[in-house]
């Protein structure tokens, strides 16, 4: 059982028959094999059949013996016997060493339409840039939006109320796979499996010399603080005064580069509000999915407003958003949000509990002459709209109940 992911093939939908290379990234166990799987669907509708599908699953052990350029090119240039169009789907495609040369190939050679999915976010750089330049478009892919757990918990007929889920979601994410379990035990365990696998798979490799015990202390630091203003020179302090191996900063960018590129952490860029431009300095890091940042945190405070941050930010890039912390010279705004030259901007809180917080969440935007929307956004069903910023209920917005409007 599995949900149409209707967000994602809409996007991909007009590139089916182009002459792209389709890619699809995204963390392991996200949902990709199976997106590959709708989109095959949907063209077997169009009149493709068996003889003219050639599909792949690099983390099959069947197809071991083909992860190198040469031999994946013949397996499949072998299975071509007529000029009619192929679909080749490449599932994993990182597994497979120099798998640009490849994809040069087959798209030079053969009528063809060509999708690989990839746990890499970086997928698209080096040497496969050079070669393919110009002829390949990504989608980066996303756990289950909230919207997507709550049609597939209907599915599988749980019987949760929308606050229900809406706090299991915080603590557990968006897995597809984890919706299938029912006990608190048993979804974290496959949680947990799953990022230790991500550490085998895509970080802690033979060939990387990473020291696993300060990799893990320090991804879990991360993971822990999601949201929160980042500095590697808190990280050092943190480790020293818990009597850890010292760290260097160097070693810190490192790993998180390293975990970026395993579709782990998002790395969000300050925006200069006054003077209207991104900048380069990375202000704060967004965990994936916030049931890889609960398996890393002792304790989790429902009212931690930076959980419900995260959900937002994920949201928010499954939108197609792009998304900055906003920086004005008396503070911070949560996020600026931007789709070409259009802009809004966010707070995000738990409940707006009393007079002080309202006028706190709401005089955040004082500093702001922009004229574009401003939103504060909360678990409130009251609407506390005033002085020209939207307040809007967060359910709302995820279910998309409630659009945000960019001007």
């Amino acid at each position: 059982m599995f949900i149409k992911r209707e967000r994602y093939l809409e996007k991909i939908r007009p590139f089916y028959d182009a002459d792209l290379i389709k890619v699809l990234t995204g963390v392991r166990r996200c949902g990709k094999s199976v997106l590959l799987e709708q989109i095959e669907e949907e063209l077997r509708e169009r009149g493709y059949d068996d003889n003219h599908i050639i599909k792949i699953n690099f983390e099959d052990m069947q197809y071991e013996k083909i992860r190198n350029a040469e031999r994946l090119n013949k397996y499949i240039t072998d299975r071509v016997m007529d000029k009619n169009k192929y679909l080749i789907f490449l599932d994993e495609i990182q597994h497979v060493r120099s798998f640009e040369k490849v994809l040069s190939s087959l798209r030079a050679t053969l009528n063809c339409s060509i999708f690989i999915t990839g746990s890499n976010s970086k997928l698209l750089s080096g040497k496969m840039a050079t070669l393919l330049v110009g002829r390949c478009i990504e989608f980066r892919i996303m756990p289950f939006s909230f919207a997507e757990g709550y049609e597939y918990c209907k599915q599988l007929g749980k019987e949760q109320s929308l606050d229900e889920l809406f706090i299991d979601y915080i603590n557990w994410g968006g897995l597809p796979l984890r919706f299938s379990f029912h006990r608190e035990g048993d979804i974290k365990k496959y949680i947990e499996q799953t990022y230790q696998g991500i550490l085998d798979k895509d970080i802690i490799t033979e060939r990387s010399k990473i020291n696993r015990q300060n990799f893990e202390k320090i991804a879990g630091y991360i993971m822990a603080n999601a949201g929160k203003e980042f500095s590697a020179k808190n990280i050092e302090i943190y480790f020293e005064n818990q009597g850890e191996e010292q760290v260097d900063k160097k070693t810190i960018y490192r790993y998180l580069d390293k975990m970026e590129k395993a579709c782990l952490i998002d790395r969000v860029k300050r925006f200069n509000i006054v003077g209207k431009q991104a900048m380069t300095y990375v202000e704060k890091q967004y965990a994936v999915d916030t049931g890889f940042r609960m398996v890393n945190t002792n304790l989790v405070n429902i009212e931690d407003t930076f959980f419900l941050e995260n959900i937002i930010y994920n949201e928010l890039i499954s939108r197609d958003y792009e998304v900055f912390v906003g920086k004005t010279y008396k503070g911070e705004i949560d996020f600026v949000v931007i789709n070409g030259r259009k802009k809004c901007f966010i707070q995000v809180a738990y409940y707006l509990s009393g007079q002080e917080t309202i006028d706190r969440e709401f005089s955040a935007f004082k500093p702001i002459s922009d004229a574009a929307p401003k939103y504060v956004l909360s678990l409130d069903r009251l609407d506390f709209s005033r002085d020209g910023i939207a307040h809007i209920n967060i359910i709302d917005f995820l279910l998309g109940k409630k659009e945000l409007i960019l001007t």
